[in-house]
């Protein structure tokens, strides 16, 4: 796990590359890579590469990138892991032809696959990884983000040029780099609590979507390709019984799981005392000589909307005799350590729970762990929200009936009437959206992280903001996505439909990004064994009447992991990894979030204050993202760029308890 960075300028373009452009871009990752740095700077200055090494597989000064074939005609830079490297290399070996200078480097594997299969060497890895490769005799550069978007890749072209990085505050070193807000990714951010890819929060600066390759000739010309699509690996598993769908369900996690503790410095897992991270520890500890180290967090106080889960952490680090690491949050935390967390974000991800990942990252990296396997993708792959349960059978309930078309005009303008006001109740407000989508033929899963609809945010969007999106629905973010369900989906039914979104949405954008920016802003990598490619290829050729059997959620998976962990813990109620907001809502916190959008408000046109106060309590953490996100990058106090040797880095403020101290003033 590393930090990556680039540039190539075009050949119509008068831009050159420095050592010091890359250096200041590459250097501003410096949480990501603790373990070394390196560049690379071509002979006619074009393309540059630059890197930040955490030192996970291959620990040797062989393996520093920026790395090149043996030659120098192929250079890449790769932030991630290959877990099936030394297989791919084996294969490489037999077939011959290629010169080794590293004993086990995974990067040193990407360059010689690239060599002997081209672009088509992806089909091969099975891995999380962000890369960049130059290819100089074909005058090229190839990025890539794996396929289920585990790792980043942002990039953004202007001036004649392309750069590129694994967060977006290393474009912001560019000193030609617009910064402004993307007004279009602001309005799908607030359906969907993060930016749909391409689109960032940036205006300018794009992000590759999972599963893509963008190549780039040196003229300029970009193409953009999908290189892998969930429904063309699935094989439906329509004649087999739930018996044989468990036994290799259980089987391909446990490859998963096994794959995920390649390493060569100490690994451990987050507990939480659900199923996920309960399964996870447990079958990491098979085989293991030693005890796996488990870290949990926990708040200081019982509050009714989060009850304490630590208690079941305990029971199942007991059970595989882990050595077992927690620390307790209180409401101090979460608005000490709200700076840092905005700045590690890069744009706004609207999920509270980026606060005890970024705590429990901390946790394990003290402990001297530097991996750590999380339980990320279970839920979407087998069922497991109760929400889930809601949304589909409303779902069914709307395909029952078979609106005419005549009526459905007469319908929607009944529903402007019926759904009132900014004073409407929310479940008012929900149920009108659900015959709004019913009406216009449309799902009624828009993702399970929906925060605002279309009608809620017209509500208090600015004036000038709601004549400029009159016409716009979050749908149109969703629509190429439904696309390709509909061209492709084996059994497009309601629940594989909510799967499949959230695999190309709020999975890679929302959930993988905040375990991605949380734990790389203390220098910890974060592996997710749930999300192994081959494992949600056989997730998604389960039908989907195996996984919603009697209604139980995870039906399926729970037979496949009985016996591994605790029936206790299988069969108890799910309460999911959260925050206590509902409570600090009416203390400190509730003060400071009114205050801080209040700041916003007056000194932005995007929204209008009065009109948002009834919305913070349901939405209050997505808008204040956008408020704190605006303040450290976008306002004219966030653009004056100081050297990054003038800078304080946050990483080195003082932790106690888990507080991180406010930075300095100028300190971003």
């Amino acid at each position: 796990m590393c930090g990556i960075v680039g540039v190539l300028s075009f050949t119509n373009g008068a831009f050159r590359v420095t050592e010091p452009y890359l250096v200041r871009m590459r250097d501003v990752m410096s949480h990501r890579g603790p373990d070394g740095a390196g560049i690379f700077v071509s002979d006619n200055r074009r393309i540059g590469l630059g890197f930040r090494r955490l030192a996970i597989i291959d620990l040797s000064e062989r393996a520093m990138q920026p790395m090149s074939n043996e030659d120098g005609t192929l250079w890449v830079v790769f932030n991630g892991e290959i877990y099936n490297h030394a297989e791919i290399r084996a294969e490489l070996k037999r077939l011959g032809g290629h010169r080794w200078k590293t004993d086990h480097s995974d990067t040193e594997v990407i360059l010689h696959a690239f060599e002997q299969w081209g672009i088509d060497c992806l089909q091969k890895f099975r891995g999380m990884f962000a890369i960049a490769l130059w290819d100089t005799k074909q005058r090229q550069l190839w990025l890539i983000r794996d396929r289920i978007g585990v790792k980043p890749l942002y990039y953004s072209i202007h001036h004649g040029r392309i750069t590129f990085a694994s967060e977006i505050k290393a474009l912001l070193e560019d000193y030609e780099q617009q910064r402004g807000v993307n007004e279009e990714a602001l309005y799908y951010y607030l359906s969907f609590n993060a930016t749909p890819a391409p689109l960032t929060l940036f205006s300018g600066i794009r992000k590759l979507a999972p599963g893509t390759w963008l190549r780039v000739n040196e003229d300029g010309h970009v193409q953009e390709s999908r290189y892998w699509d969930v429904w063309d690996h699935t094989q439906p598993l329509t004649n087999a019984s739930e018996a044989e769908i468990a036994e290799r369900i259980l089987s391909e996690l446990r490859t998963s799981v096994k794959l995920r503790k390649i390493s060569d410095v100490p690994v451990g897992v987050f507990l939480s005392g659900g199923i996920d991270s309960s399964t996870n520890a447990a079958l990491f500890s098979e085989g293991e000589g030693k005890p796996v180290k488990t870290f949990s967090i926990g708040y200081d106080q019982e509050y009714e909307s989060y009850p304490s889960e630590l208690s079941y952490a305990r029971k199942i680090a007991q059970k595989v005799g882990a050595d077992h690491h927690e620390l307790l949050l209180q409401e101090s935390d979460l608005l000490d350590s709200l700076p840092l967390i905005i700045r590690h974000q890069d744009e706004p991800l609207a999920d509270p729970v980026c606060v005890p990942v970024y705590y429990v990252s901390k946790l394990a990296r003290d402990a001297g762990v530097i991996v750590c396997q999380v339980g990320e993708g279970s839920d979407e792959l087998f069922w497991g929200y109760r929400y889930w349960r809601d949304s589909l059978r409303l779902q069914r309930l709307t395909n029952l009936f078979a609106i005419p078309k005549p009526l459905r005009s007469l319908g929607l303008a009944g529903l402007n009437l019926l759904e009132g006001g900014a004073g409407t109740s929310y479940r008012r407000q929900f149920s009108c959206e659900v015959l709004r989508r019913a009406l216009t033929n449309r799902p009624v899963f828009w993702g399970g992280a929906e925060v605002f609809s279309d009608t809620q945010k017209r509500q208090f969007l600015s004036p000038r903001l709601l004549k400029k999106f009159k016409e716009l629905s979050s749908w149109e973010a969703l629509r190429p996505i439904r696309q390709r369900f509909e061209e492709k989906a084996w059994e497009p039914s309601p629940l594989n439909w909510m799967t499949y979104l959230d695999l190309n949405l709020r999975l890679p954008e929302l959930l993988l990004m905040r375990v991605d920016k949380m734990s790389m802003a203390v220098s910890l990598e974060a592996r997710v064994p749930f999300l192994d490619h081959k494992f949600v290829e056989l997730a998604m050729s389960i039908p989907e009447a195996v996984k919603t059997r009697n209604g139980v959620l995870k039906y399926i998976l729970k037979r496949a992991v009985r016996g591994i962990i605790p029936d206790e813990l299988i069969d108890r109620k799910k309460q999911g990894f959260g925050v206590p907001l509902y409570e600090w809502y009416h203390t400190k916190f509730g003060d400071y979030l009114t205050k801080e959008m209040k700041d916003f408000c007056e000194n932005t046109d995007m929204f209008h204050f009065e009109s948002l106060l009834p919305f913070l309590k349901q939405g209050g953490w997505a808008l204040l993202n956008v408020a704190l996100w605006w303040k450290q990058y976008i306002s004219s106090a966030a653009t004056v760029r100081q050297p990054l040797s003038e800078r304080v880095p946050f990483e080195t403020q003082p932790f106690n308890h888990g507080k991180i101290g406010w930075p300095a003033e100028g300190s971003v």
